[in-house]
């Protein structure tokens, strides 16, 4: 008796050296803490009200009573037995709730830091883009997300869907809960498959294909095309393979060596993106204004005295308008040679030892960027003299540029420039007067 009666005094002492730290030593007042592990309580019952209301905060397993046959009353040696082992397991109990705890709060900020960023919209394009192609690079190329994520992002959140259990959970839910309208229009926007582009490619480029040639090829292979593809769909993307040379029966031709072509592309991709960023500078703009205008100006003035400045110099040189038989129609003056136009017809280019032509370029300067047939040179029934190109570089007639392809009005004193030879055409104005009359009078017969 008197061993139970010093392990109750020792009881009693620790729990109020508890109470005294719990309460500050003071009245005890009821506190409320944000742990959500409380102190134990003084008796049996007060503890296990204590694991019921903790209980409600903290997720662990319920702690097992021990069973008691009804209508018997425990001694008060079992009790303080009792109370002793529902301590100690209070405490245990506690510890190992506090460690699961804390473990199970870091674990959310972990799954969940990029659920902000991708939205249920990117996740159905990224699905329904790795399924069309199996590779992440295209996607990351082909498809617009919401934001611009990289290729390393885009990799990881494949994996996430795949194989983390709460990402793949929640990105599923929230998939289902689109409207099927934003579904539509999202699997509308599914890349092409390299199927479905060889389908496609072996429709003829010089054929013009409507809409139900492309509604028989989904009929044919409703296996092989996307459930969202209509023959409208199908017909632009036919179109897009066109533009780029990829249909089976269109092959692109190698750029000729010297010739450097930049397209579209490659210039953007040459544009630095700092500089589309700059401010906009209004006084600099107003300054390159006025400047452009006082050019323009110039330009028009001297356009103006070009005339009266090329008497003075024809007359210090000799080079006056020349002498012309009845037999030429126009010339071609340059630098070193002058060409004679006798026939309605004559072709301009370079000679070369398999073909040649009437006027050799040549002869007047290096031109081995002129083509072999650069242009032909007409006169109508009517005496106006038009030239037309047939090569790669344009002709500058009075400094207007003409295509290939094209064709302009040459006048009296045109300036004709092919790959940087300039020459003079000057035209017989009598001969084509006479011409003309002519003309006139068969018109009137």
């Amino acid at each position: 008796m008197s061993r139970s009666e010093d392990e109750e005094s020792l009881v009693v002492k620790d729990l109020k050296r508890t109470s005294a730290q719990a309460f500050g030593g003071g009245i005890p007042k009821r506190r409320s803490s944000s742990r959500s592990i409380k102190r134990k309580k003084f008796d049996d019952e007060l503890v296990e009200s204590s694991l019921v209301k903790s209980s409600t905060r903290v997720k662990g397993p319920p702690l097992m009573e021990p069973l008691r046959c009804p209508g018997s009353e425990p001694s008060s040696s079992e009790r303080r037995r009792s109370y002793m082992t529902h301590s100690s397991c209070v405490y245990s109990s506690y510890y190992l709730m506090g460690i699961w705890f804390v473990k199970k709060s870091k674990q959310p900020l972990h799954v969940t830091k990029d659920l902000g960023r991708w939205k249920p919209t990117d996740d159905l394009l990224l699905i329904n883009a790795v399924l069309q192609t199996t590779d992440l690079t295209s996607v990351h190329l082909g498809v617009k997300f919401s934001c611009r994520f990289t290729l390393r992002e885009i990799k990881e959140r494949w994996y996430s869907l795949l194989y983390d259990p709460v990402i793949s959970k929640l990105a599923w839910q929230a998939m289902r809960q689109l409207h099927p309208e934003a579904i539509a229009a999202i699997q509308s926007k599914a890349l092409f498959s390299q199927n479905e582009e060889a389908l496609l490619s072996k429709i003829g480029s010089t054929s013009q294909p409507k809409l139900d040639v492309f509604q028989d090829v989904l009929n044919k292979h409703p296996g092989v095309f996307h459930p969202s593809r209509t023959p409208k769909s199908l017909l632009v993307h036919w179109q897009l393979l066109k533009q780029y040379y990829l249909l089976d029966d269109q092959s692109v031709q190698p750029l000729p060596k010297g010739d450097q072509i930049l397209n579209f592309s490659d210039a953007e991709q040459m544009i630095d993106d700092a500089k589309l960023k700059e401010s906009r500078d209004d006084v600099l703009e107003n300054e390159l204004m006025v400047s452009d205008r006082h050019q323009k100006r110039e330009i028009r003035q001297l356009e103006q005295e070009l005339p009266r400045w090329q008497v003075l110099v024809d007359n210090i040189t000799g080079m006056s308008m020349p002498d012309f038989d009845n037999q030429t129609l126009a010339a071609l003056r340059g630098r070193m040679v002058r060409y004679l136009m006798r026939s309605r017809e004559i072709t301009l280019g370079r000679a070369t030892k398999d073909k040649q032509i009437d006027v050799d370029l040549s002869l007047e300067g290096p031109a081995w960027k002129i083509s072999r047939k650069q242009g032909i040179i007409k006169l109508k029934n009517n005496g106006d003299f038009f030239i037309v190109n047939e090569g790669r570089r344009p002709i500058y007639i009075d400094g207007r540029p003409v295509l290939s392809g094209n064709k302009w009005k040459l006048n009296n004193n045109s300036v004709v420039e092919i790959a940087g030879l300039r020459f003079v055409f000057l035209i017989n104005l009598e001969l084509i007067s006479l011409i003309k009359a002519e003309a006139a009078k068969i018109a009137q017969q």
